[in-house]
């Protein structure tokens, strides 16, 4: 079952032409997570229109507060539009790296934009914005990459977490991070 602000999020997506929404498989996943116990903060990187944000503001629990961060500012305005409702929900314009940290910190963070860009580096600051015990979830990440990959090596080895990759889709996989 798809939740109704999921649905409403579709349909923003689809009618700014936005190309880059999180997928039914990894939202159903941010989905099971948000809705288990002890979220208190929750947060994403990359806000996009708001597909991942309503799948995982879907199913938390009134009165958490959502944090969503979007540099670019028509993405922003229109997941403030899809959020307008919803006084839980802050969607943060700007660089995340700026926004987020004053909020944390987080019981589980979503990244979902550029952590490709600076793995080692975002990667630090996203493991700094986690409560101990919470989770980071990584998506749009490819099975059996062949070479070098930082993002992957980040998370599966840092010392201060405790990461496995599964499988989202056969093209696709999604790192789960719980901060020690």
């Amino acid at each position: 079952m798809v939740p109704p602000l999921v649905e409403k999020a579709l349909a923003l997506t689809e009618r700014l032409a936005f190309e880059r929404s999180c997928r039914p498989e990894v939202g159903r996943l941010l989905h099971v997570l948000a809705g288990s116990r002890g979220r208190e903060r929750v947060a994403e990187i990359g806000t996009g229109t708001g597909v991942g944000a309503a799948w995982i503001v879907s199913a938390l629990q009134p009165g958490t507060p959502f944090f969503t961060a979007e540099l670019d500012p028509v993405w922003a305005a229109a997941a403030r539009e899809l959020f307008a409702d919803d006084e839980d929900v802050h969607v943060l314009e700007g660089d995340w790296r700026e926004v987020l940290p004053r909020e944390a910190p987080f019981d589980l963070v979503f990244f979902d934009a550029g952590k490709h860009l600076r793995p080692r580096e975002d990667g630090e600051l996203v493991v700094g914005l986690l409560a101990a015990g919470a989770i980071a979830v990584l998506d749009d990440l490819t099975p059996g990459l062949a070479g070098a990959d930082p993002v992957r090596e980040h998370w599966l080895f840092h010392p201060d977490v405790a990461a496995a990759e599964v499988l989202t889709t056969p093209e696709s996989a999604a790192i789960l991070a719980v901060r020690r």
